[in-house]
């Protein structure tokens, strides 16, 4: 066969991520009706409509009722494809393939041990043998009725200059976790299957206090609400926060002292005593296995699945290799994917836990008669992403290769785990839940995957913001911290691999933990919400 010089090449403009198995290519750019593009091997293809950048067209015949295939894996049904169609609600059924956990072949990766010497960062040790990256003075309030206290504390502290960089170098600022839990959930009884709203908040309030990128506290009530200071003292057993956490603690009761601005004048005057204790913990070096890493990804794309995700698998088996914990979220986002992650589990009955959370959260969906396929927003579609199967496949290639150790309900701490690896989260996939409840979690930084564009952040924890493609890191800049778009660049330049990608992700996430601040800090984004993970209101 002869090729025209001038007739693009199927590999210049698609990527085919397993040419063997593969019956789709994904466009790097928009590609124009009546495209002819050749290949090594084969026969040309015509392409039958525009294909838009990220969306797929087929390569080979699949018969009508078939699964499609792409990462080797199903992820739809044809309605009958010939090459040069596209794939999309109109020639593609997305049914959601069932592999149960009796077809696991578990296949727990062994990483290849650390070579020289392992890396360190420099962090703030506390009293209970953790190491955070930040040091915040966080003000909590123990239900929605104190949040207003507690943003106006935090808000005037930083604009009045009672906090200053300058006269408190060790401290991060002064910031709240306003949120809209505490009263009129459920209460607890003995019959609830795990935490429900009212332990969850609890024990997320806790672990925020508690979390090494935490300096100093004051802990807001209202005073009649079910999350009060009462509340607090019967749940962890004590009335000394201090004592329990470890670190300087305040109390204040907007009722006992007399309402708002008497509320929020006290706290102001406390916070020059804890700033001030705060600043007395300098950064020092620290080990990699003092380390957690939250994974999450956010408005992503087709290309989210291809550069992204997969470059921050290699960096998280990079942090695993050095003794770190990475903790994956978005439960709902392994939906026709989860067999390839239980692959990876230790044995069989982390196999069964990771089965059992997506039978529970499929529950929770069917309870209110909606189901995992509604996951995919308008956003993801628009960019590629055609169901809910194809954005898993894409999304768990976050947690790299590393072995799956456990899996954790929403609130549960990390550090109570003693081996390195991947730990699956019960989270939702909404950002702004899973990224508190990955710092909750006990991760001291999150890496955040996103083809679409999304600026959110964290109260307390660094978010690296990692664009898939370079269209998004040139139009958000501002926003982005690495542009993995280089893997797959639409310029015809040089790619990058996605080892070298991995490897740069890496690298920032050691500076930040030393103290390099993000894109989202820079833009003072410091989003905090609770789950109601029963979901009813009283």
């Amino acid at each position: 066969m002869t090729t025209d010089a001038c007739t693009p090449q199927l590999s210049d403009l698609a990527v085919v991520v397993d040419p063997e198995h593969d019956d789709v290519a994904v466009a790097v750019q928009r590609i124009d009706a009546g495209t002819i593009l050749h290949r090594e091997h084969g026969d040309p293809i015509t392409l039958r409509t525009p294909i838009p950048a990220g969306h797929r067209f087929a390569i080979r015949p699949v018969p009508a009722g078939a699964w499609i295939l792409q990462y080797g894996q199903p992820f739809a049904i044809s309605r009958g494809l010939v090459p040069g169609d596209p794939v999309n609600d109109s020639t593609a059924d997305s049914e959601v393939p069932e592999i149960g956990p009796g077809a696991i072949d578990l296949q727990p990766a062994t990483l290849s041990a650390w070579e020289g010497p392992l890396p360190t960062f420099k962090g703030f040790h506390r009293t209970d043998g953790n190491v955070g990256i930040r040091n915040w003075v966080l003000i909590v309030p123990t239900s929605m009725c104190a949040a207003h206290e507690a943003t106006q504390i935090a808000t005037r502290a930083e604009a009045s200059g009672i906090y200053s960089r300058a006269a408190y170098p060790n401290v991060d600022g002064v910031t709240a976790i306003a949120h809209n839990g505490g009263c009129a959930c459920p209460d607890p009884t003995v019959e609830t299957v795990g935490p429900g709203s009212y332990e969850s908040t609890l024990r997320m309030l806790g672990q925020h206090i508690r979390h090494p990128n935490v300096g100093a506290v004051i802990v807001i009530e209202l005073g009649c609400e079910k999350t009060n200071h009462v509340a607090f003292d019967e749940y962890f057993g004590t009335s000394d926060l201090q004592a329990l956490y470890g670190k300087p603690a305040r109390r204040l009761s907007v009722q006992n002292l007399g309402g708002t601005q008497a509320t929020i004048e006290r706290g102001l005057a406390l916070l020059p005593e804890l700033l001030a204790e705060a600043n007395r913990t300098p950064r020092r070096p620290a080990p990699l296995s003092s380390l957690a890493l939250g994974l999450e990804c956010g408005g992503s794309d087709a290309f989210s699945g291809l550069t992204a995700n997969p470059a921050l698998g290699h960096a998280s088996d990079l942090l695993v290799r050095a003794g770190g914990r990475s903790v994956i979220g978005e439960v709902p986002e392994f939906f026709g994917a989860a067999h390839l992650f239980a692959a990876r589990a230790v044995d069989q009955t982390v196999v069964g836990q990771i089965y059992a959370m997506l039978e529970a959260y499929r529950a929770y969906a069917a309870r209110a008669g909606h189901s995992m396929t509604e996951n995919p927003s308008r956003g993801n579609k628009e960019g590629g992403l055609l169901n809910i199967t194809i954005k898993s496949l894409g999304a768990q290639a976050k947690s790299g290769s590393a072995p799956v150790q456990g899996v954790m309900q929403y609130s549960e701490w990390v550090w109570d785990r003693d081996r390195a690896g991947v730990y699956l989260l019960n989270t939702p996939g909404y950002d702004q839940l899973s990224v508190p409840a990955l710092v909750g979690s006990g991760c001291q930084v999150v890496c955040f995957t996103t083809g679409r564009g999304t600026g959110i952040g964290n109260a307390i924890a660094p978010v690296i913001k990692i664009a898939s493609n370079t269209t998004l890191y040139r139009r958000m800049r501002a926003d982005m911290d690495i542009d993995a778009g280089l893997v797959i660049p639409a310029d015809g330049s040089v790619p990058v691999s996605l080892a070298e990608m991995g490897r740069r992700i890496f690298d920032l996430i050691l500076d930040v933990a030393s103290g390099r601040t993000t894109r989202a800090e820079d833009n003072g984004h410091r989003e905090f919400a609770l789950w109601d993970i029963e979901g009813l209101w009283l």
